[in-house]
């Protein structure tokens, strides 16, 4: 894996703090269209994902944003406190405002798609998110080269590592994104539940707990695969823009911004880094003012590269 020569004539990625530029607290710009959502469903590996597709009431050839959510999550994300959406909902509805589509999904094994949370894989999940490329593609009114990404947590993981792989990503957003997934998820499951994860046969069951209460169980192939996996590797392929969203407070994917500052580091497009005063959750679960900079920062972001 290559770093980008930031000593030679290539310019350094801009790094940006979105809560120092803003004057206000952020603010949604004016409706453009109207946002309609409906339920849609697709094939992978003879499994059925299902997902929301958002659209605006707008003309033929509309750029679409695949948003891919986080680990143990679906697609909607957690409640926004202070509103009456959930994370992904809100985002999606603003991103139609603005001329936008998208498309959220369920990964195999995660709310309503097909699967068996214990199945669970980061490869699995890029497979899905790659599915989730070719379905956009054919399906009409859309652009299909102007495809964007947008993924929170390890859904950002898997969005770095979808970019990387298919050359049909026009501009790619993370939110959070883990950056060393061995690393990560020794902090959240304990160096010894990996160790054991790691040792066990890909079939064994390991029950762990989430900071947040979660208690979950995984095979073995869980974490045999977190180290086929390396995002910051696979960015590199990936030449499109990139802006990557922090929160400054964030415990579970740390030390940042250094943890967001490395995907930039390892690009070779155009990237800037966002950094908000707020945690790994943006703050939903306290009010939607940081959640709604990451979401103003991204719009911005799509609306000059998509």
């Amino acid at each position: 894996m290559r770093r980008r020569d930031t000593d030679s004539n290539t310019a350094a990625p801009a790094m940006l703090s979105f809560s120092q530029t803003s004057q206000a607290q952020a603010v949604f710009p004016s409706p453009k269209h109207i946002s309609v959502e409906s339920d849609v469903e697709f094939q992978n590996q003879g499994q059925t994902i299902r997902g929301t597709l958002t659209m605006p009431d707008a003309e033929d050839r509309i750029p679409i944003v695949i948003i891919l959510h986080g680990f143990h999550g679906q697609r909607h994300e957690m409640p926004v406190v202070g509103t009456d959406e959930a994370l992904f909902q809100r985002t999606a509805r603003v991103l139609a405002e603005q001329g936008y589509a998208s498309l959220r999904i369920d990964f195999r094994g995660s709310g309503e798609s097909d699967g068996e949370w214990i199945d669970t894989t980061c490869s699995g999940q890029i497979s899905d998110a790659l599915a989730a490329v070719d379905y956009v593609s054919g399906l009409e009114r859309l652009d299909p080269n102007r495809i964007g990404i947008l993924g929170i947590s390890h859904g950002g993981l898997v969005g770095a590592s979808t970019a990387g792989r298919d050359q049909r990503i026009a501009s790619v957003v993370l939110w959070a994104p883990l950056a060393n997934p061995p690393a990560t998820f020794a902090n959240l499951f304990g160096a010894d539940t990996v160790t054991a994860g790691l040792t066990g046969a890909i079939d064994d069951l390991f029950t762990t707990s989430l900071p947040w209460g979660s208690v979950i169980t995984l095979k073995g192939s869980f974490f045999r695969d977190l180290y086929t996996v390396d995002p910051v590797a696979e960015i590199a392929a990936y030449e499109g823009p990139l802006l990557v969203v922090v929160g400054k407070n964030d415990t579970i994917v740390w030390p940042q911004p250094q943890s967001g500052e490395i995907y930039l580091n390892y690009h070779r497009g155009n990237g800037a880094l966002v950094q908000i005063d707020a945690d790994h959750k943006l703050d939903a679960p306290v009010g939607h003012d940081k959640v709604d900079e990451a979401i103003c920062a991204t719009v911005d972001w799509f609306g000059k590269t998509l």
